[in-house]
């Protein structure tokens, strides 16, 4: 009985102590952005005004690390109402059915001195199929820095088979993240020499 409750003790103890060696990042908005640009016969490209991001880890190791990306829908910004108004329709975004595009990685690969390929699950529409995040990162060690990515897309593998009349429309769709963080708490993360 008595191991059993000191097993019970150690392990509420040694839990938060474990939980608290893993690095905590902040993700600041005013700072970053979400981006997306289609190779059109007129220009389209845009940003989203409002989304999320975190970046958690359960060790030191980067390659512990998830991101999470939220991004409403409707809050897409092209400098045009009539392209807002139709990227949220059913033909593209369908913003009111599904009003949010996520992206969730499953695995952190580094494949170079500050570059990572981040495989994850994209959703938009209410699709979900695995795209890859190719990043960027800078200023590894100082607790904070700059994570750049890119991520490319067939819209049609998602059901956004229309166009735009008189507008001619690429079927890749090119998504850019720039997002500044700095760690909030616990240790520097460890990377791949």
């Amino acid at each position: 009985m008595r191991i059993a409750i000191f097993g019970l003790v150690a392990s509420a103890v040694l839990m938060p102590l474990c939980r608290a060696q893993a690095p905590t990042f902040e993700i600041t908005q005013e700072d970053s952005s979400v981006t997306f640009s289609v190779k059109a016969s007129v220009a389209i490209a845009g940003k989203f005004d409002k989304w999320d991001a975190t970046l958690t880890f359960t060790s030191p190791d980067v390659t512990t690390g998830v991101l999470d990306v939220k991004v409403q829908a409707a809050s897409v910004n092209t400098g045009s109402g009539m392209k807002d108004g139709k990227l949220k329709s059913k033909d593209f975004f369908d913003a009111e059915q599904d009003p949010l595009i996520t992206f969730h990685s499953t695995k952190v690969v580094q494949t170079g001195s500050n570059t990572f390929e981040i495989p994850g699950t994209f959703t938009i529409r209410g699709v979900s199929k695995s795209e890859t995040l190719t990043l960027t990162v800078s200023g590894k060690g100082t607790g904070s820095g700059e994570i750049k990515g890119t991520m490319a897309f067939d819209r049609k593998d998602y059901g956004m088979n229309s166009g735009i009349p008189f507008i001619r429309i690429a079927n890749r769709v090119e998504v850019n993240v720039d997002l500044h963080g700095k760690r909030v708490s616990g240790p520097p993360l460890v990377f791949k020499q």
